[in-house]
């Protein structure tokens, strides 16, 4: 919550800027002219939001749609059925139902929705519901904004510190089990470590999330019996359980998974080729901390690439050599509350940004205004051809202004 009223506030705050007419390069042959980029609403937007951040993720959308003019409908997800209830119950009484509307329902009634025309859907969730969004958004040729999830990778260098080591530490077992036990599309799926350092590593991980989660409400559940037995499948994979070094007890009563750490479970095995999006945190060896980069460019491209590093080098080579949604050092998962940068994934992670300004141009058309005089005419421009009006023309398309005056005054040919 604490997130969405910043972001919220962000807006109100910037929101006559945004919305103000951007002035543009007129060149300087159509003097006088002014050339303008105004925004303008799209128009009635759908916003399909999704259960893990069940509020945020559908108010903070819905606020931009709004910042921007538009009419908006949003279904929240049938999975968090107390938030859905709640945001049906108690939009209609603060904003006005006529320019927003919240529909409660399963899949069957996402499927009604997207048999309609809308100028602007942004769906959050899996890839392959996605898939099916962008399928039935070509019937009317809908643009799409799609946020997936994806393994997002940690890049975990040698910190020579002590003090740097923990705080890395902290921040990797916060990122990964905090939020919503690693239910979460930003979460840290992977770890690449070199081999010399993953024993400092994995013991470090071991004494700070038993810290962590001391008590049992430090943890959240898994979402539901589905998604609790496809976690759980992962680890029956005798390749993969063997490589447990932390943790794996699973409860099915109680829908919880004690946090685990893996250490180089086989890269063809699900949990390798698979998003996790739950509590289970592989750990990959690599020999050198530059082969990180080969094993990253090998995969998908991810929503986020979290690196913990003091070499300048490494970062630069990461932000160069590698493609994703986003990249932070030395933290992982608080990109997604700075309101300054764009959110949003790249490739197989999605595609479409929002955020602050990135929210209102998401819901925007940026409509380009060209205003010009009467005052000046160039008949070069108009028919019947010859030399010397082609010629004018190649001077105005080269901006060659200088021989075009010249050429004008007929000094020169």
């Amino acid at each position: 919550l604490g997130a969405l009223v910043k972001s919220v506030n962000h807006t109100l705050k910037n929101l006559e800027r945004w919305a103000a007419p951007e002035k543009a390069q007129a060149p300087l042959v159509s003097f006088p002219a002014t050339a303008l980029v105004v925004p303008e609403p799209l128009g009635v937007v759908l916003v399909f939001s999704c259960w893990n951040l069940p509020l945020g993720l559908a108010l903070e959308p819905v606020s931009g749609a709004l910042a921007a003019g538009n009419v908006v409908v949003v279904k929240p997800s049938e999975l968090a059925p107390s938030t859905a209830a709640f945001l049906a119950a108690n939009i209609p009484r603060y904003l006005d139902p006529k320019a927003v509307k919240v529909i409660l329902g399963g899949p069957e009634v996402g499927e009604q929705l997207m048999e309609h025309r809308w100028d602007k859907v942004l769906f959050t969730g899996s890839a392959n519901v996605g898939r099916l969004i962008l399928t039935k958004a070509a019937k009317h040729l809908t643009p799409v904004a799609l946020e997936l999830g994806s393994k997002c990778p940690c890049i975990v260098d040698q910190l020579d510190s002590k003090r740097d080591r923990q705080i890395a530490v902290n921040r990797i077992a916060g990122a990964k089990w905090s939020v919503c036990a690693g239910q979460a599309c930003v979460a840290i799926d992977y770890i690449l470590v070199e081999e010399k350092f993953a024993p400092i590593l994995i013991e470090l991980l071991k004494s700070t999330v038993k810290r962590f989660t001391a008590t049992p409400e430090c943890m959240a559940k898994i979402l539901n019996t589905k998604h609790f037995q496809r976690l759980s499948n992962f680890l029956d994979d005798d390749r993969v359980a063997r490589s447990v070094v932390h943790g794996g007890s699973v409860n099915q009563k109680t829908l919880t998974i004690e946090p685990t750490i893996l250490l180089n479970p086989p890269l063809d095995s699900d949990i390798m080729t698979e998003e996790i999006f739950g509590p289970l945190l592989p750990i990959i060896t690599v020999k050198k901390i530059e082969d990180t980069i080969k094993f990253v460019t090998s995969m998908q491209k991810p929503l986020a690439i979290y690196a913990f590093t003091k070499n300048e080098k490494l970062k630069h080579r990461i932000i160069n050599e590698t493609s994703s949604g986003s990249i932070t050092f030395n933290d992982a998962t608080v990109q997604y509350v700075v309101e300054g940068l764009p959110f949003g994934g790249v490739g197989q992670s999605g595609f479409g940004q929002y955020h602050g300004k990135y929210s209102f141009e998401l819901f925007s058309n940026k409509k380009a205004v060209f205003k010009r005089s009467f005052l000046i005419e160039f008949m070069f421009r108009y028919p019947p051809w010859d030399d010397s009006k082609i010629g004018m023309l190649r001077h105005v398309f080269n901006t060659n202004y200088i021989l075009l005056l010249l050429g004008l005054l007929g000094l020169r040919r």
